[in-house]
């Protein structure tokens, strides 16, 4: 399931800035929203191999497809045994249909599984319905994956029951996901990532992973090279439906050895599982519930939790990082020390560009807002190369944004219109609606406004 929050987008950071609306500026030439630039999408580009030894890797796989995300445990490895049709039914939106297909390519050739697009019944079936229909019944998720149903109706009539209990399966055969059909294209498309990915392969997510979509702070959107590799273990021929997860730990060293020879290296110890009270403080603070104190206060939970167990891993960074962002509109220099220290964490972790590209977003309008356009158009550029790794366009447009509201203080005004056009551009596939991208475009002259009256 992906749940219903994610890290990309900061618009509310202005909230954190007293600033008056903006007027426009009179030597700014804005594009109006009816005349948006194309919408932009990324190629597609390999992942980063995984980084990790073979060993820490292993276990990953075993907490990965032996427990819910519940914490339930599961008796035995499941799987589909043979090819894999998937059809999308339902409202399907304009985009989905390209994102799909770019998808099954890489599962063909990276997770080397047998997966092919189908018309007709398939094994998994992806349903689009509206998000207030879907939320209705699972209001936590952004989106999410149900075993032995083929339709909404399905899931309707059979939630809950012994056919839709994983725990119960001893192989897969029919799952379908649903997908609300109203939302931006990049969350279309992460949810066609990880719910898909969910449905072949592992079930859980881990707050400790620093490289894979089997996270739940959703800071990875698409299937990382980490990802790639659990499915293509997952379907390995030495592993079978029904396999015990002793038998499964028995057969992953020479997989790994296999599949991964650069990850043949020593491991070091086990990571301190991630306990349920962690989990509920992080749910608490950015779920749809919830008052704002109420909000702030698990987040302060959580990163008590992260401090008194001494991690200083991926859980620390999300956990300061959660911290700042609800606190940024009451007190912006704690917010600011937060996002530091969340800096700090993944710094320390290979490979965490991505991680460390969102943090970088609110340290760039911190900068701005001290009016030191040069230092905000650094960081903010520093940070694009991981946004574009990442396929992140939301996260890349607020990049941009910022960059052209440090240009535009600079006097720098045909550069500052050029970014702004192209953040345009993905915006509109990573917020959708013309509604949200008006929102963004007016954040880029509040961060205008914000930036002049620093200097004033």
């Amino acid at each position: 399931m992906r749940a219903a929050f994610a890290p990309f987008a900061f618009l509310a950071l202005l909230a954190a800035c007293a600033v008056p609306p903006a007027p426009t500026a009179p030597n700014a030439a804005r594009a109006p929203l009816a005349d948006l630039p194309a919408m932009r999408v990324f190629a597609q580009t390999p992942p980063q191999r995984p980084l990790r030894p073979n060993g820490e890797m292993a276990r990953n796989f075993l907490d990965l497809s032996f427990r819910l995300e519940t914490g339930e445990d599961l008796p035995v490895l499941t799987r589909f045994e043979g090819p894999v049709s998937v059809a999308m039914t339902g409202a399907v939106p304009p985009t989905a249909g390209a994102d799909l297909g770019r998808l099954l390519t890489r599962l063909r050739s990276e997770a080397d599984i047998d997966i092919f697009r189908t018309d007709g019944p398939a094994a998994i079936t992806v349903e689009f319905l509206p998000r207030r229909v879907m939320q209705a019944q699972v209001p936590q998720a952004a989106c999410f994956v149900e075993p032995g149903v083929s339709s909404w109706q399905e899931y309707r009539t059979l939630a809950r029951s012994p056919e839709t209990d994983w725990a119960r399966l001893t192989r897969r055969d029919r799952v379908a996901v649903f997908i609300p059909n109203d939302t931006a294209p990049q969350e279309i498309r992460d949810c066609l990532h990880e719910e898909i990915a969910q449905a072949l392969g592992p079930l859980n997510d881990l707050y400790e992973l620093p490289d894979s979509v089997f996270n739940d702070d959703n800071f990875h959107t698409v299937l990382t090279g980490f990802d790639m590799l659990m499915l293509r273990v997952h379907y390995a021929p030495d592993l079978a439906s029904g396999m015990t997860r002793a038998a499964v730990a028995a057969r992953l060293p020479a997989i790994f050895a296999r599949l991964n020879p650069a990850g043949e290296r020593p491991a070091g110890p086990p990571v301190d599982p991630t306990p349920r009270v962690f989990v509920r403080a992080v749910e608490a603070a950015l779920g749809p519930r919830g008052s704002p104190s109420a909000r702030r206060s698990a987040a302060a939970r959580a990163v008590d939790i992260v401090r008194s167990r001494g991690w200083r891993d991926e859980r620390a960074g999300f956990a300061l990082y959660a911290f700042g962002r609800l606190i940024q509109s009451r007190d912006a220099t704690a917010a600011q020390a937060a996002y530091l220290g969340a800096r700090a964490a993944f710094d320390a972790i290979p490979g965490a560009e991505i991680q460390r590209a969102q943090v970088d977003l609110p340290l760039a309008t911190f900068a701005l807002s001290r009016g030191d356009a040069p230092a905000a158009i650094q960081i903010a550029r520093a940070a694009m190369p991981a946004a574009r790794r990442a396929q992140n366009a939301a996260l890349l447009a607020e990049l941009q944004r910022t960059e052209a509201a440090a240009l535009r203080l600079l006097g720098r005004g045909a550069e500052a219109d050029a970014a702004r056009l192209d953040s345009l551009g993905w915006a509109r596939y990573g917020f959708g609606s013309v509604e949200e991208i008006a929102n963004f475009d007016a954040s880029f002259r509040s961060l205008e406004r914000l930036a002049e009256v620093t200097q004033q």
